[in-house]
């Protein structure tokens, strides 16, 4: 398993630490950065990532900045991504089970380090349930995601 990881300054120092855990559990890791607690812009790092889960270069992807908040915004905007913001290990392992996320994004600012591996540890061993339900929802964002993606804005729902 390869997981990419990024985080603006905010998320610097919990970014090193997800990293060093996910080395000792035997997981190669991509850090896109950034290296260093020097100002600098969360959408950057989130369309790296973003962009390096979607391709299928990387297969999960994490991301961190103050609160979480503008890295799932920012990955949200790529094709394919299904960008999950979690504060609890429940809803890191369902973003995973129920929305099939593939990006977990946290604030450096709002979670300590061992509530983080709680929550990255959740997020890694969930998988999606792929259960009628959720393939059917997770089906009708994909649909949303070619809708507006393709220049299109009509206001029913998706598929």
């Amino acid at each position: 398993m390869i997981i990419g990881l990024g985080a603006d300054h905010a998320g610097y120092h919990l970014k090193n630490i997800v990293r060093s855990y996910l080395q000792q559990q035997g997981i190669t890791v991509r850090d896109f950065g950034t290296h260093t607690d020097a100002p600098c812009d969360y959408p950057d790092f989130a369309l790296m990532v973003a962009n390096a889960v979607a391709q299928g270069e990387c297969d999960l992807g994490i991301l961190i900045c103050g609160t979480g908040v503008g890295m799932s915004i920012s990955a949200n905007k790529v094709k394919g991504i299904r960008a999950a913001h979690a504060q609890d290990p429940v809803t890191a392992r369902l973003s995973r089970q129920h929305n099939d996320a593939n990006v977990l994004c946290m604030g450096g600012r709002i979670i300590g380090a061992e509530l983080a591996m709680e929550i990255v540890s959740a997020f890694l061993n969930a998988s999606f349930t792929d259960e009628e339900r959720h393939a059917r929802r997770v089906h009708k964002v994909q649909m949303l995601e070619k809708r507006y993606t393709e220049g299109e804005t009509e206001r029913e729902p998706a598929g």
